[in-house]
Parts: structure tokens; sequence; C-alpha cells
């Protein structure tokens, strides 16, 4: 079975994310700096895939699979290794 993401929500400092195994993860928005940057109505710009998150406005993709993996954003990583 995959593992997908039923609904997202935020508050001041965290995203939360709802699997379809009923599993609730909280993630730090400093983890995602484009989100932790956004505007409360840009980061509900937001679409669910069967792999992840989507911000079309952010330009951000999200993956479960990395979630679960407990990594954040590797955009900086990738370029700091560059």
């Amino acid at each position: 079975m995959s593992i997908s993401a039923k609904s997202l929500r935020f508050d001041n400092d965290s995203m939360w994310v709802e699997l379809s195994d009923g599993r609730v993860l909280g993630v730090p928005l400093a983890w995602f700096p484009r989100l932790l940057h956004a505007s409360p109505e840009q980061r509900l710009g937001f679409e669910l895939s069967r792999d992840g998150l989507h911000w079309e406005a952010l330009d951000e993709d999200i993956s479960v699979a990395g979630l679960l993996a407990g990594r954040g954003d590797q955009t900086t990583k990738r370029a700091a290794a560059a």
C-alpha cells in the first residue's frame, strides 16, 4: 500500500500532514524556507498528489517519502554541494 497525504494544515511554526495510514506528521516550517517565508494565503495554495504536496506559485514540491525519511528542503544542500 502506498502512503499518501490526505490533508494539510498549518500553524504559526509547523506544517501538519495527515497521511492515508492515519498518521499525522508535524514538520517545522523552518525545514522549508519557501513555506516559512510565504504568506498564509500562499501556503494554502497547495495541491495534494499521489506522491506528495505541490505549490505551483511557490515552486515547491515535497514528497511524502521525504517527509517520512525526515528530510527537509534539499535545494540549498544540492547548491552547496555544487
